[in-house]
């Protein structure tokens, strides 16, 4: 905005500074609509889920070993415990025999940190297509 100066009988010369009262005037207003309708506002129903029991640990669990020259061991824990070496290209049919009737078990997946990720995303890749469901990675923390 421009103003004209009562010194200078030239014309107009342009303000420097920007004037704040009507920008606090507008921000008072709103704090108080808002104050004004806050209270009227109810709070809305919230969905809460529900507490039940917690999931049971899956009885049986696979574990999918890459070691660092890529050789696959899949090792299955529970009530009966089996270790046996695989291929990335008989993986999917050796998990499937070691699951057995219970296919949705989960799948583990355990890989040294010096091979290519690309090799774990293909382990991880030839396990869903084949159809098992919970297939994860294992981490370790760093120390």
């Amino acid at each position: 905005m421009a103003s004209i100066s009562p010194r200078s009988g030239r014309g107009r010369r342009a303000m420097n500074d920007i004037n704040m009262v009507p920008f606090i005037d507008v921000m008072l207003v709103l704090l108080i609509i808002f104050m004004v309708t806050a209270p009227l506002i109810s709070p809305s129903v919230i969905d809460l889920p529900s507490v039940g029991k917690a999931s049971a640990v899956p009885d049986q669990v696979i574990h999918v070993e890459i070691s660092k020259d890529e050789k696959i061991t899949i090792k299955s824990t529970g009530t009966v415990s089996k270790t046996l070496p695989s291929s990335l290209e008989a993986l999917a049919r050796d998990v499937k025999a070691l699951q057995g009737e219970v296919a949705q078990g989960p799948v583990v997946i355990t890989a040294d940190r010096t091979i290519k990720y690309e090799t774990v995303v293909k382990a991880m890749d030839k396990l869903q297509r084949s159809g098992v469901q919970r297939v994860g990675l294992s981490v370790q923390l760093a120390e």
